[in-house]
């Protein structure tokens, strides 16, 4: 909520149909408000069906979130696309738009800034600022479909923020972009990234989604995983096995290791034949990441040949395993970069552009 006014793009449309309910409204209204909604609407004006008297009521009660772009950089290699959101609070956020063979996925943040403390991330270098709403991740998804033009299919929770440490606002973003009123993008197609909050992993199987929960696990041993991963520090290797483990058995989805290849970090023949154990152990797909570099950070990515030895290595051992496709390498492809970096020349008086 801002300035007392609340952001009707959080709203489900049986909590539409309350507040309208409450203003004296008939309940099919809700279904109305709820489409305009989701369908990328910037003013009340354009909610041709609904009566002026209604619109100006609304525009009393609620505000309709437009996020406004600050910054946008189009990769001439592939034709990522990454822009920086200006919020109505001030804040910012990145969102990146990807062409993939199967479709068009966008990558969205769910906090601006991060408290997690990852050694080789960009986004946590300034700490966490503060959640953002469902409605706000849902602009994210949106507007970049709207100003790209492209129609997208795919959502990855795994921009800027923890998103189990937000955890009530993305429970309620992934009802709304799911809503079969909304924008109806099904659970299939959506994966939840997460660096290991293993207390909320109960909490999201009882939900019972059909998304993909991708664990940021980096290193499979914890005197490597504790130095880059703060998150590590108190639960442990061995703990986030043991609820992977627990959340493939409720859920029945396959759970995806994402490893950023860390140049003699966590790249040697025994870091691989550890992972590859935690891997099968809970029927994990892993996805090997080339890590993208960071100027803040000191790490540089494992040289290309010594990643295909390493997925060569989890491969002997029964392991399904992908090296992801680097998009963007000619923008700031690591998330938190465009941010920090605007944040830093708008402090030094030199603007964003």
């Amino acid at each position: 909520m801002q300035d007392g006014k609340i952001n009707l793009r959080a709203l489900l449309p049986e909590e539409i149909a309350a507040e309208l309910k409450a203003m004296g409204q008939p309940a099919y209204r809700a279904k109305q408000v709820f489409e305009w909604a989701t369908r990328g609407v910037s003013g009340w004006d354009e909610m041709t069906n609904l009566p002026k008297q209604l619109r100006t009521a609304l525009a009393e009660r609620f505000y309709l979130g437009a996020p406004k772009v600050m910054r946008k950089q189009v990769s001439a290699e592939d034709g990522t696309i990454k822009y920086l959101w200006g919020l109505r609070d001030g804040n910012a956020v990145e969102t990146v738009v990807m062409r993939y063979h199967y479709g068009n996925s966008v990558c969205i943040s769910t906090q601006v800034g991060c408290r997690q403390g990852c050694a080789f991330c960009a986004s946590t270098i300034g700490g966490l600022v503060r959640n953002l709403d469902a409605g706000e991740m849902l602009e994210e998804v949106m507007f970049s479909e709207k100003e790209s033009g492209l129609k997208i299919g795919h959502i990855v929770l795994m921009g800027i923020g923890e998103p189990l440490d937000n955890f009530d606002n993305v429970m309620k973003f992934l009802q709304l972009v799911n809503h079969s009123d909304g924008m109806n993008i099904g659970m299939r197609h959506i994966s939840l990234s997460t660096c290991g909050i293993t207390e909320k992993f109960d909490k999201l199987a009882e939900y019972n989604l059909q998304l993909t929960l991708s664990v940021s696990l980096h290193a499979p041993d914890d005197e490597t995983r504790s130095k880059i991963m703060p998150a590590n520090r108190g639960r442990g290797v061995e703990k986030l096995m043991d609820e992977c483990e627990a959340y493939f058995n409720r859920t029945g989805r396959r759970i995806s290791f994402e490893y950023a290849m860390i140049d003699g970090v966590n790249d040697s023949p025994a870091q691989a034949a550890l992972l590859a154990k935690h891997a099968r152990r809970v029927s994990a797909h892993v996805n090997l990441i080339p890590l993208n570099h960071v100027d803040e950070r000191s790490f540089r990515p494992t040289p290309p040949e010594r990643i295909k030895e390493f997925k060569k290595a989890l491969e002997r051992e029964g392991v399904n395993v992908t090296v992801r496709r680097r998009l963007g390498s000619d923008i700031d492809a690591s998330c938190g970069q465009l941010r920090k970096k605007t944040a830093d020349a708008m402090s030094a008086g030199t603007g964003s552009s």
